[in-house]
């Protein structure tokens, strides 16, 4: 509805943190309609989401009507619901409420804070760190997150290890394998076998020795249940299990919250999705109950209903869980109807609510020593048996890659105590440690989540700003930071150390729920921080570029500038006997740049080197790959304005050389020559489609790869290769886009061209060349004739040019600042 002006001074702090509100220019097409609506009404009811962000939408339409003197005597009630349904709606009209004056205070709190780190924090970037973007409260410390990790992980060194595993049989001839855990008479840890040397004398050990049974463990475990989804649990298991994105999870879930076109139900099929509670309604906790017995049997029903607490920091648990907010309506019942995204996520959310109310899995495990007779080598075997699968029937959560998988059966024989075993084959196997993982979508969310930094709904924005900003990238689903990306944390734990902590941003967070709760001032908890936060950035005032390079050089020394194969100096210049390589700061961001300036005018951009010299006199960015074989032409990596791109040969005056764009998914660092070749060969033939015979194509164009057949597009998807796709996938990419794309009704009988019905986001609407008209709501598209089209076409076309009668025509004003630089708008990301 409306924000705080995207300039200086929208926030005061000298007058008790006054704020400048300004409505969004896409906002007063509505907030029009809700005048025109409020006029001569006696009730105004805001029925806005049930949360914080919810509360704030209502203040802000409930101040910009009564500033504009609209509500009179209207008798102005809050309404909350948390799932789009018929009596959800008819109980929250009944039971009005005031405005909650605590959410919007901790609402004003939040923006305030996120305006005055934004506008504050960002111009000392620019101006002590040229080339960097921006910089935010809460996305700061998740950019810290990313690259601590990475420097763990350059920092790691493997360790060599070995496991024994021995092969043994019962008396009755049933094999099994044993591994390891006793030698010399002391028990064995992870590492204790270093090398092969070590791993052969334990194998002789094994091997010169008889075994028997020593003891046999047993007992019966169960596994709990998991509770339903809030919003990031959903985010982290949709990213596991389909490879969602934690923004693409929620935009998803919220047109599933909105509702879709099923027969006879215009409802949401799921409750509302920004929750951090994990509890249900009594009223869904009986139909879930009633389900479970009914399709699975009274055995998967427990006894008494399961009751979930949230163990997330500072939770908030005004809502329920996510749920569906029928039962009953189940997924395959839906699934003509949805889209196969939809499909999927509404498919997780209903079998994670069901499973939540089934019984637990119960496994049988055993553990069984067996040991030589001297007791100086001893071997286990584990076993672990699934007796009653319980809520695992229905459902098993997804794990990383690098997470633990599911107990599956594994059975050992029948053995007793004191029974000789036989021995067989010994099988030594060598590992090394592995380095920490990085993160992932979902190990992030869990992480701040964990920390208690952020609130389910900023997760998904967070994580898009990191990438749109250049901060970080994914890589094969795995965030990876950009240079960039460290420099600015770099700088900000070298100079702003307080304010990008893990625990103190979790504790604002807790300052900022004591807000909601009616236990703390927001006035006071703003200035309290901003007393500090503004002396702490008046301290860099007198802070020169020299000293910021000098400190990031030595901050960022052993990631640029790693240990080199050949045992020599990595800060060597390449190009010169005297120089040396460090970290130089210019007009478009930082490079590596050779001390020996300007006698020696080396330079490269950043990468991490693997110890070996790159680059040489060329722009930052700049390479060339090889040279192409038909026509000897070099072949350059470049950088412009809109990304990274390949040239066939050198620019010559007016002419353009042929060029072609990297995808996203395509790392400049590793670009090779048959890949740009490949790129600069664009479009190619796929093949052709085998049942019309029409040529299929593969390019890249202004929105990213694609295929191409006669008129109809179909954008690759994110595991899609232009460069290598094949005919059978590119004939189902297809087939996808012809049933979401356009249906062609006919020709326009004025100039021939096509008139087509679409799929909008706000309902069907039919197109005419550039003239488009909303279907009236509940005309199904498919069923709409080419008469009924055109005049459809020919009404909106009529008002289009009675709109164009009469008035000024609006100019947008432009702002400028100082340096033609745009300032950023602070989100809630930041």
């Amino acid at each position: 509805v409306r924000d705080l002006a995207a300039k200086d001074g929208s926030v005061r702090p000298d007058q008790g943190f006054e704020m400048d509100w300004k409505v969004a220019d896409n906002a007063e097409r509505r907030i029009r309609a809700i005048a025109k609506a409020v006029k001569g009404a006696k009730h105004l009811y805001l029925a806005t989401d049930p949360d914080r962000e919810g509360e704030a939408i209502s203040w802000h339409v409930h101040e910009v009507l009564r500033a504009r003197r609209l509500l009179g005597r209207v008798d102005v009630q809050r309404v909350v619901f948390n799932e789009v349904t018929k009596n959800a709606v008819l109980d929250a009209i009944a039971h009005p409420r005031a405005l909650n004056r605590e959410l919007i205070d901790a609402y004003l709190a939040r923006r305030a804070l996120d305006y005055l780190v934004g506008f504050t924090l960002s111009p000392v970037l620019w101006r002590k760190l040229p080339g960097s973007r921006s910089a935010g409260r809460v996305q700061s410390v998740a950019l810290r997150l990313i690259c601590e990790r990475e420097a763990e992980i350059e920092a790691f060194r493997p360790q060599e290890y070995w496991t024994i595993e021995a092969g043994f049989a019962t008396a009755g001839g049933e094999p099994f394998t044993a591994r390891l855990t006793r030698l010399d008479g002391a028990k064995l840890d992870k590492l204790s076998l270093g090398d092969e040397a070590a791993a052969r004398a334990a194998v002789a050990a094994i091997e010169a020795r008889d075994f028997a049974v020593s003891e046999i463990e047993g007992k019966t475990v169960q596994r709990r249940t998991y509770p339903p989804f809030t919003t990031s649990t959903l985010q982290q298991e949709a990213a596991r299990k389909l490879g969602f994105g934690a923004g693409r999870t929620m935009k998803l879930a919220q047109r599933l919250y909105e509702g879709a076109d099923v027969p006879g139900d215009t409802g949401g099929l799921i409750t509302y999705m920004r929750t951090d509670s994990v509890q249900l309604s009594q009223e869904a906790i009986a139909a879930n109950r009633r389900l479970v017995e009914r399709r699975f049997g009274r055995d998967y029903l427990p006894e008494k209903a399961r009751i979930y607490k949230s163990k997330a920091k500072n939770a908030q648990e005004a809502h329920e869980a996510i749920r569906p907010t029928d039962p009953w309506r189940l997924p395959s019942q839906v699934a003509s109807f949805l889209d196969r995204d939809l499909m999927r996520l509404y498919e997780l959310i209903w079998q994670r609510t069901i499973a939540s109310a089934m019984e637990n899995a119960v496994f049988d495990q055993v553990a069984v020593d067996i040991a030589a007779p001297d007791g100086q080598v001893g071997l286990r075997a584990n076993g672990s048996v699934l007796r009653f699968d319980g809520f695992l029937k229905l459902y098993r959560e997804g794990r990383d890659e690098d997470g633990d998988e599911d107990e599956a059966d594994r059975r050992l024989p029948p053995m007793k105590p004191g029974e000789a075993l036989a021995r067989r084959k010994v099988t030594p196997e060598q590992h090394f440690t592995q380095p920490p993982p990085r993160f992932t979508e979902a190990s992030l969310v869990k992480r701040l989540e964990e920390l208690g930094i952020g609130r389910p709904s900023t997760y998904a924005s967070i994580i898009q700003v990191l990438q749109d900003r250049d901060y970080v990238r994914l890589d094969k689903r795995r965030f990876v930071p950009e240079d960039r990306g460290r420099i600015v944390t770099a700088f900000l734990k070298s100079f702003f150390e307080r304010y990008v902590q893990y625990d103190f941003t979790a504790d604002l967070e807790a300052q900022l729920d004591d807000i909601s709760g009616g236990r703390a001032d927001w006035r006071t908890v703003l200035k309290e921080f901003w007393d500090a936060f503004s002396e702490a950035v008046a301290g860099t005032s007198d802070l020169t570029i020299g000293q910021v390079i000098e400190t990031l050089d030595r901050e960022l020394g052993p990631h640029f500038f790693s240990e080199r194969a050949d045992g020599g100096d990595p800060r060597a210049c390449p190009s010169c006997d005297s120089g040396r390589l460090s970290l130089k700061l210019g007009r478009y961001g930082a490079f590596i740049g050779c001390s020996a300036y300007p006698e020696c005018r080396f330079t490269r951009r950043l990468a991490v080197t693997d110890g070996e010299p790159a680059g040489g006199d060329q722009a930052d960015g700049d390479r060339t790959l090889g040279s192409d074989p038909a026509t000897g032409l070099p072949v350059l990596l470049r950088r412009g304005p809109y990304g990274h791109y390949v040239q066939l040969g050198p620019s010559k005056g007016q002419e353009k050389p042929k060029r072609a764009s990297l995808p996203r998914r395509l790392d400049p660092d590793r670009i090779d020559l048959e890949q740009a070749l490949g790129l600069l060969s664009l479009p190619r033939q796929v093949g052709q489609h085998p049942e019309t015979g029409e040529p299929i194509t593969a390019g890249i164009g202004r929105f990213g790869p694609y295929i191409k057949m006669g008129t109809t597009y179909g954008s690759l998807g994110g595991d899609d290769d232009v460069l290598t796709i094949g005919l059978n996938r590119a004939v189902v990419l297809l087939a996808d886009a012809k049933a979401k794309g356009p249906r062609r009704l006919g020709a326009h009988p004025a100039d021939g061209k096509p008139i087509t019905v679409h799929k909008g986001r706000y309902g069907p609407y039919v197109a005419h060349d550039k003239l488009r008209a909303s279907l009236p709501r509940g005309a199904a598209s498919e069923a709409v004739t080419v008469d009924q089209a055109m005049a459809l076409l020919a009404a909106k076309a009529a008002k289009q040019g009675a709109d164009k009668g009469g008035g000024k025509p609006r100019r947008q004003a432009k702002t400028r600042r100082a340096g033609g630089r745009k300032p950023p708008r602070a989100s809630s990301a930041d």
